[in-house]
């Protein structure tokens, strides 16, 4: 049998309308089953050797999955089909897609973790820190007041770029090894390439790589409209030799602001954070 999980949220709640949509283009007819309060463990637990499952949704459901069957085994085949408002984890593995779909068992095994505010999670693209992680809040904040609006991230960023935020102090920890930074905007540590809808922040970052590494990446610079016209380099990806842009690629990366400010985990916010510390393992 096959199984189409969907997120009815996804893609601003049009989860559930996409993943008909792509199985009467395929021309599947699966079992579809909502996501939604759904045990993963439980529900793999139950599939019969020849069942395969594919799920839709956006990079928050993919993050909602790892982490829930981080205690469990997936013996069933296992695929991807996008169906999110970013899409970052697609952006990063679309040249892998067969058939509409991608793999995805190889891209959930030994996944990073982030400790942040008394929290431990695993992350599939990345961690935005500083105005990434404010925009994602404040665009939290427009989806509370009107569960119907639609969210434009990148307005969001250049608001506030160009008035309210405050650049921080910051303090990173490399693999044991201090480097210190001042008027930082962001400070980003990605497993994949991409994150905030397509925002090229680590665009060597292999997620696959063998050595356990994931990429940070610091953006400082001093003036508003500086930095606004420099966002468009960091967000394409063209990081080489511009001193405004620094990455280090580490086993355990620990960054330090001089002030709280949000931070984001696949798109998931968590306010006020000072610090945060990434890494392999258990």
């Amino acid at each position: 049998m096959l199984y189409l999980l969907f997120n009815p949220l996804a893609n601003n709640k049009r989860g559930e309308q996409d993943a008909q949509e792509w199985a009467k283009k395929q021309g599947l007819e699966p079992t579809f089953k909502s996501v939604i309060g759904l045990n993963f463990c439980e529900f793999f637990s139950k599939l019969k050797k020849d069942d395969e499952v594919i799920l839709t949704g956006g990079d928050g459901t993919l993050n909602w999955l790892v982490n829930d069957i981080e205690k469990c085994k997936i013996n069933n085949p296992l695929y991807y089909v996008k169906c999110g408002s970013g899409n970052d984890f697609y952006r990063d593995v679309e040249h892998l897609e067969k058939d509409g779909k991608v793999d995805l068992k190889p891209f959930i095994r030994n996944l990073p973790f982030i400790e942040v505010a008394g929290l431990k999670r695993r992350f599939i693209n990345g961690i935005g820190y500083g105005v990434d992680g404010d925009t994602c809040l404040v665009g939290d904040q427009i989806r509370k007041e009107n569960p119907d609006a639609v969210i434009n991230y990148s307005k969001i960023a250049v608001k506030l770029l160009l008035t309210s935020y405050q650049t921080k102090n910051c303090k990173v920890i490399v693999d044991g090894e201090e480097h210190e930074f001042k008027n930082v905007w962001v400070a980003a540590t990605m497993n994949g390439r991409f994150y905030g809808g397509g925002i090229n922040a680590a665009p060597k970052q292999d997620r696959l790589n063998n050595n356990g590494t994931v990429t940070l990446t610091v953006l400082s610079s001093k003036g508003r409209l500086r930095s606004l016209l420099r966002f468009p380099t960091f967000s394409s990806g063209k990081h080489d030799k511009k001193k405004y842009i620094t990455s280090f690629v580490g086993k355990k990366i620990t960054v330090i602001y001089d002030a709280p400010c949000a931070l984001q985990i696949d798109g998931e916010v968590v306010p006020d954070v000072t610090t945060y510390t990434v890494q392999f393992g258990d």
